[in-house]
C-alpha cells in the first residue's frame, strides 16, 4: 500500500515513540516497545531509529552539565533545522582552562581560535627548539568517536601537504588523557577579505593574491584532498619578506578524493546536516548524500570568495540562509540564480558603493567597469550550479584571471541564447510544460536564426578569429595542465615523469606553478651535464617568468646564461644577454644591477654591450664599500670586479677583488672568481708570476670543489651555477695565462 503520510506527519509520529522509548530504561523492554509501535513499518522505525542516532551524538553534551535543559527532541529537530547549531552548543561548553599547561614539549599561552571540536592555542615550543606555534586540541568532552575522526582527518590532510600557500603541520601526538592534538606553523595574518579591504589593495592586487590561493587549493587537489569549507577566515593574509602571502589553513572538514575518509577511524556524518558553511557551499555538497562531491565543489568555494574580494558580499546572505531552514536552503543554493557582481554592485546604496569603492583604491564608476565584462563572466562561471560547466581545476581559475590581468581573451564566455532558454525552462518547468512558452522559444529561434543568416558575411570573419583565440586557449589550458600533472610527479619523486610531459608544452602562460616545475627541470638535467635540455627548459622559464620582479627571478637568469654557454651556444649567450640587459634597464635595486652584470661578462662582450653595462656600474657600487658583513655586497665586489677586467680598468679590478676577501663571509666559489678575474688583470699589466700563482689558487678552489662532479652545493659555499661560472672564467684565464706561459718558454 502507498504511504500517504507527509514528512511532517512522519515526524510527529516518530517524535512520539522515541520520546516515550525513552522512558524504558531496560534495552529489551524499549525494543520490545519498539516493535509494537513501529508495527512492521519500515518508514516509522528508520525515523525513531535517526532519533536515536542523533540522541547518541548529543549524549557527551548532555554528560557535561551544560545542556541540561535542553530535550534530546529539541536538539533533533535543531540540527536538521540549523547547519551550526552542533557547534554552537560546543561553544557554550565551560572552558576546561588549558591556558598555562604543558602540552609534551609545548605550553600553552593563549587561546587564538575556536571551532566546533577544537581549540587552538598559541604555545611556546620548548624544545628541541624554541619558537611559537599553533596547537589544536580536541575539546574537553568532544572526544567521541566521529570527533576524533574528523580531527584526524585534518591532521592526515595538513600533513600530506607541502605548499608555501598552505599551513604546515610541524608536529602531533596526545595528551596525557587521550586528547588528540596537532601542531602547525604560527600564521601571523588577517582574513583575507579585511587584510584587502585594510589595506586598500585594488582589483588586481586583490585578483593577485586569489590566484595564489588558487594554487595552493590545486596544490591540494593534486595531493588529492578537497578542503570543502573556503571562505575568508580560512585564507589568512601575512607579511613575508614585506609582501602579502595568503595562508590557506582549516583543513578540519578535507576529505579524500576518491575515497570516504582521510583517516580508518569511523566519522558518523550527521544526517540531514550540513559539512561547510552554507554561503560558500556548492549545490551538491548541500545536498543529502555529499558522497558525490568533486574538486569543482571546492571551485565553487573559491568562486564565492572571489565574489566577496570584488564586492565585499556574498550572492546569498549567511544569516538568511539559515533563517530559511534546511529546505529552503537547498533549493536556495541548487535553484535560484545569484546576480553578477556588477549587477549586485548596482543593487547596494549609494553610500554602500562609495565605501567599497574606497576600499579598491579607486571611484565608483572606474568600479563598475572594471567588474563588468571578462571578470562578471570568470566569477559566473566559478559558481556556476551545473559543475559541469564550472572550471575543471583550480589551475584553470587562475589562468583565466591571469588572461584577464593580461587583456587576453578569457575562457568564461557570456551565455548564450540557447543556455539562457534553458536556464528559463529551468525555472518554470510548470508554465512550459503547457507548451505556450515552448511555441513562443520557437519563434524566437526562428527570429534568432534568421538574424544570424543576414549577418552572416560578418559574423564569419569573427568566427574565425575566435576560433584561432578558443584554439591558442585551448592549448595554453592543455599545457597548464601538463604543468599540473608534472607538479604532482615532482612531489612524488617522479622527476623523469614530470619532465616528459614538460618535453610536449608549445604555449604557457606566466605562472607561480609553472616557473616552480620548470626551474626544478632545468637543473635537474644541468647538474646530469645534459646541457640542451637544460637550456629548452630555461628558455620556456624565461618566457613564463618575465612578469615576475622578484629577486628569485635574477637566479633564473644566473642559472639560463653558463647552460648556454655550456652548451656552445654562443649566439644564444648573445640573445640571452641582451634580454637581460633590457629587462633590467633603469632598475634602481643594486641586486638587480649586480647580477645583471654578472650574467652578462661571463664571456667578452663588444663595445656596444659593454656601453650598456657602464649604466649599471653606479647602482651596483650603492652601499657596498663598509658593508663587510652583507652577503649580497660581497658578490657585488665580484662582479664590479668582472666588469672593471672587461672594461680593461685592471688596478679597478684587482682592486675590488682584494676588498672582496675583506668581507667577514668566506664563500668559496665567489672568492675563486676573484682570484681568477685578479690573475686575467695582473697578467694584463704584465705582472705574470703573480697572475699564475692567483690563477693557481682559484683553481685548486674550483677542483677541489668538482672531485664528484657538478652538485647541487649551498649558498655559504657556492651554489651549482656559482661553481659554473667560475669554471668558465677558469677556462678562459688558463687560455690567456698558461698558453701565453708555455709559448714563451
Amino acid at each position: 500500500m502507498e504511504d500517504t503520510r507527509t514528512s511532517d506527519q512522519l515526524s510527529t509520529q516518530a517524535n512520539r515513540i522515541f520520546m516515550e522509548a525513552l522512558e524504558i530504561e531496560v534495552d529489551e523492554e524499549r525494543d520490545t516497545f519498539l516493535d509494537e509501535s513501529c508495527n512492521s513499518d519500515e518508514a516509522l522505525r528508520k525515523e525513531v531509529t535517526r532519533l536515536f542516532d542523533f540522541q547518541q551524538e548529543a549524549e557527551p553534551l548532555f554528560q557535561s552539565g551544560a545542556l541540561t535543559q535542553i530535550s534530546a527532541v529539541e536538539i533533533v529537530n535543531t540540527l536538521t533545522e540549523n547547519p551550526n547549531f552542533f557547534e554552537s552548543l560546543t561553544e557554550s561548553l565551560p572552558d576546561d582552562n588549558e591556558i598555562g599547561k604543558q602540552i609534551g614539549n609545548y605550553k600553552l599561552l593563549q587561546k587564538i581560535g575556536e571551532g566546533g571540536v577544537g581549540n587552538v592555542y598559541l604555545a611556546q615550543q620548548l624544545k628541541p627548539v624554541r619558537r611559537q606555534v599553533a596547537l589544536k586540541i580536541i575539546k574537553a568532552g568532544m572526544d567521541t568517536k566521529s570527533v576524533i575522526a574528523r580531527f584526524e582527518a585534518e591532521r592526515q590532510a595538513l600533513a600530506m601537504m607541502e605548499h608555501p600557500n598552505i599551513a604546515h603541520v610541524l608536529n602531533a601526538g596526545e595528551t596525557d588523557t587521550g586528547r588528540p592534538f596537532f601542531v602547525m606553523e604560527l600564521v601571523h595574518g588577517e582574513k583575507i577579505t579585511t587584510y584587502c579591504n585594510s589595506h586598500t589593495f585594488n582589483i588586481k592586487q586583490r585578483l593577485g593574491l586569489f590566484i595564489q590561493v588558487c594554487h595552493a587549493i590545486q596544490h591540494a587537489h593534486l595531493k588529492g584532498i578537497l578542503h570543502r569549507d573556503i571562505k575568508p577566515s580560512n585564507v589568512l593574509v601575512s607579511q613575508i619578506d614585506g609582501l602579502p602571502c595568503p595562508i590557506v589553513i582549516d583543513f578540519g572538514i578535507a576529505k579524500v578524493i576518491g575515497e570516504d575518509l582521510l583517516t580508518d577511524k569511523t566519522m558518523q556524518t550527521l544526517m540531514e546536516s550540513f559539512i561547510g558553511t552554507p554561503s560558500y557551499m556548492s549545490p551538491e555538497q548541500a545536498n543529502h548524500a555529499q558522497t558525490d562531491i568533486d574538486m569543482r565543489s571546492d571551485i565553487y568555494s573559491l568562486g564565492i570568495l572571489l565574489y566577496e574580494l570584488l564586492i565585499g558580499q556574498t550572492p546569498f546572505d549567511q544569516k538568511q540562509l539559515i533563517k530559511h531552514g534546511v529546505n529552503e536552503m537547498r533549493h536556495i543554493l541548487s535553484s535560484v540564480d545569484p546576480l553578477r557582481p556588477s549587477a549586485q554592485l548596482l543593487q547596494m546604496t549609494p553610500e554602500e558603493r562609495t565605501e567599497l569603492a574606497k576600499q579598491c583604491n579607486m571611484d565608483v564608476n572606474r568600479l563598475t567597469s572594471k567588474l563588468s565584462g571578462d571578470l562578471d563572466w570568470i566569477v559566473m562561471k566559478a559558481i556556476e550550479k551545473d559543475r559541469d560547466l564550472r572550471y575543471e581545476t583550480a589551475n584553470a581559475l587562475a589562468m583565466d584571471i591571469e588572461h584577464f590581468l593580461n587583456d587576453e581573451p578569457v575562457a568564461a564566455r557570456p551565455p548564450s541564447r540557447r543556455y539562457r532558454l534553458k536556464k528559463l525552462i529551468r525555472r518554470n518547468k510548470v508554465v512550459f510544460a503547457s507548451g505556450t512558452l515552448i511555441v513562443m522559444a520557437i519563434s524566437i529561434g526562428f527570429g534568432t536564426a534568421s538574424w544570424l543568416f543576414l549577418k552572416e558575411r560578418q559574423a564569419h570573419k569573427r568566427a574565425i578569429i575566435a576560433e584561432q583565440a578558443q584554439s591558442q586557449l585551448r592549448m595554453e589550458a592543455e599545457d597548464r595542465e601538463r604543468i599540473a600533472q608534472a607538479a604532482y610527479f615532482l612531489s612524488q619523486g617522479k622527476t623523469a615523469e614530470a619532465d616528459e610531459l614538460v618535453d610536449a608544452i608549445t604555449l604557457l602562460s606566466p605562472s607561480l606553478e609553472a616557473e616552480s616545475v620548470l626551474r626544478t627541470l632545468g637543473e635537474w638535467h644541468a647538474l646530469r651535464g645534459r646541457w640542451e635540455l637544460a637550456a629548452k627548459r630555461f628558455k620556456l622559464l624565461l618566457k613564463v617568468d618575465i612578469k615576475d620582479e622578484s629577486w628569485r627571478i635574477t637566479d633564473d637568469f644566473l642559472m639560463a646564461g653558463p647552460i648556454l654557454i655550456e652548451r656552445g651556444d654562443q649566439s644564444g649567450y648573445e640573445e640571452f644577454r641582451q634580454a637581460a640587459i633590457s629587462r633590467y634597464q633603469g632598475t634602481d635595486d643594486p641586486v638587480f644591477a649586480e647580477r645583471t652584470l654578472k650574467i652578462c661578462l661571463l664571456l667578452p662582450a663588444d663595445e656596444k654591450t659593454m656601453e650598456q653595462l657602464r649604466a649599471f656600474v653606479p647602482v651596483a657600487e650603492k652601499d657596498t664599500i663598509g658593508s663587510l658583513s652583507d652577503n649580497m655586497s660581497l658578490w657585488r665586489c665580484t662582479s664590479l670586479a668582472m666588469m672593471a677586467y672587461r672594461d680593461q680598468k685592471y688596478e679597478d679590478a684587482i682592486a675590488w677583488c682584494e676588498y672582496s676577501r675583506s668581507f667577514q663571509q668566506f664563500v668559496p666559489a665567489r672568492i675563486a672568481m676573484a682570484d681568477i678575474v685578479q690573475a686575467m688583470s695582473q697578467y694584463k699589466m704584465g705582472e705574470e708570476d703573480i697572475a699564475l700563482r692567483n690563477l693557481e689558487f682559484g683553481r685548486s678552489t674550483i677542483e677541489n670543489e668538482f672531485t664528484t662532479g657538478l652538485k647541487m652545493g649551498e649558498p655559504k659555499t657556492g651554489l651549482w651555477y656559482d661553481w659554473l661560472h667560475a669554471c668558465i672564467l677558469l677556462r678562459e684565464a688558463e687560455m690567456m695565462i698558461e698558453s701565453s706561459t708555455n709559448s714563451d718558454t
